[in-house]
């Protein structure tokens, strides 16, 4: 169970206690995200986050911030969307003041100086090559980029090279000013904390009120016409991400796909899995997937393909996703079954109890409860599964993003037409 207060500063503040645990988690969370950064900016919010593990006055080296915690054993870290930001450490409930102090510390009196943003430029280059270079992690990049086109959410998260160089220290620090304030943060903490830690981060976490960031224009995908797009590469295998337009957080749906997910692609006995890897050989890996925004979302397939019979492999997983009507209640118990028993073992860590309660605050404003989260989830019916197999599995609306040793994508569009 968990408990919300809203501090003096508008900083909403989630607590979810276990007493039982040894450990303590804090998770901040910032509306600041790819997704609310103009063309010139692309990149601001990851590069943001980078900072704040550069020095403070108190602790002026990275090194004075890390041999800190390192010292108690904590595990930190932070990572950037494009619907937020999130910062974390986890850490022995005994040590749980420093994780407090040190993340207060981090956020309000990091230092974005000129000799460090120069240097966490190339930094942040190295890791966009990286992302380059890994097919596995790029085509997932495409895929949004042509689901999404025209609208922020069709950028990369961590920029491109050219903004990432072009962004100035005093772009950096307006926006964190910007973003980093008390309506557009939630506080997450979870495990063995005691109640002189509640008043810890009320004291330290002293962000301005601010003003709430101006809410994106809410997107609506019109697309009548299948979309494929091709990265050459010499590769052995093909990585391809094959979807649809999804639902976004909150929908009626939202229960319903994620049981179709499950179904499709969610474990080694799934339909995907059997047909395309066991019965055919021709993946390693495939998987399907959802991912959610406040006002849309996307259902997609992910698989590393035999190079060799790509085409075959793409009607293969169309016929499976087509033949969908055709699903037992067994299927559909062993799936629902599947979502609790993981949500059970996920949730024993500290870690994911704080951004289970800390992301639906963020992201809707509304909690959900994990007990109530099975009860929808086992209330879903196998003819709701059926309709929204009916609503979002349809290739006229498909999107297909592909890296291997191809250039013809028109070949690859009319796959998906025929």
């Amino acid at each position: 169970m968990h408990s919300k207060k809203v501090l003096p500063n508008n900083v909403r503040l989630i607590t979810s206690p276990l007493k039982e645990t040894q450990t303590a988690n804090i998770l901040v969370l910032i509306r600041a995200g790819s997704r609310y950064e103009n063309e010139k900016l692309n990149g601001a919010s990851h590069f943001v986050e980078h900072m704040m593990f550069k020095g403070t006055e108190r602790r002026p080296t990275t090194f004075d911030l890390s041999k800190e915690l390192d010292g108690v054993g904590a595990e930190y870290n932070a990572f950037t969307g494009k619907d937020y930001t999130a910062y974390y450490i986890k850490a022995d409930a005994r040590h749980f003041s420093l994780a407090i102090d040190m993340l207060s510390d981090m956020l309000l009196n990091s230092k974005i100086e000129g000799a460090e943003v120069e240097k966490e430029k190339g930094v942040i280059v190295e890791e966009i090559n990286m992302y380059e270079d890994n097919p596995l992690m790029s085509v997932e990049e495409m895929y949004e980029r042509i689901l999404f086109q025209n609208n922020p959410l069709s950028r990369a998260i961590a920029g491109t090279k050219e903004t990432v160089r072009g962004l100035s220290n005093s772009e950096l620090s307006d926006y964190k000013h910007k973003l980093y304030n008390g309506k557009n943060i939630v506080i997450s903490i979870s495990g063995n904390y005691q109640d002189n830690h509640l008043q810890e981060i009320e004291e330290k976490f002293c962000f301005s009120s601010g003003e709430e960031i101006n809410k994106f224009e809410g997107i609506k995908i019109a697309q009548d016409n299948p979309q494929a797009v091709v990265k050459f590469k010499e590769t052995e295998q093909v990585q391809l991400v094959l979807g649809f337009p999804g639902l976004p957080y909150g929908h009626p749906q939202i229960h319903a796909l994620q049981l179709l997910s499950v179904v499709l692609g969610g474990y080694m006995s799934s339909r995907l899995f059997l047909s395309i890897r066991e019965r055919e050989g021709l993946a390693y890996f495939i998987h399907s997937g959802i991912s959610n925004f406040e006002d849309t979302g996307s259902f997609h397939i992910q698989a590393g393909l035999d190079k060799a019979r790509i085409e075959p492999a793409i009607k293969l997983i169309k016929e499976e996703l087509n033949k969908f009507p055709e699903i037992s209640e067994e299927e559909l118990q062993r799936a629902k079954d599947h979502i609790a028993g993981k949500m059970a073992i996920d949730l024993e860590d500290t870690a994911a109890i704080s951004i289970w309660y800390g992301v639906q605050e963020l992201t809707t404003g509304k909690i959900m409860e994990p007990s109530e989260k099975v009860e929808k989830i086992m209330a879903v019916t196998l003819d709701e599964v059926i309709a929204v197999a009916r609503d979002i599995i349809n290739f006229s609306k498909s999107n297909m993003a592909i890296i291997g040793p191809f250039k013809d994508e028109d070949k690859f569009r009319q796959l998906l037409i025929d």
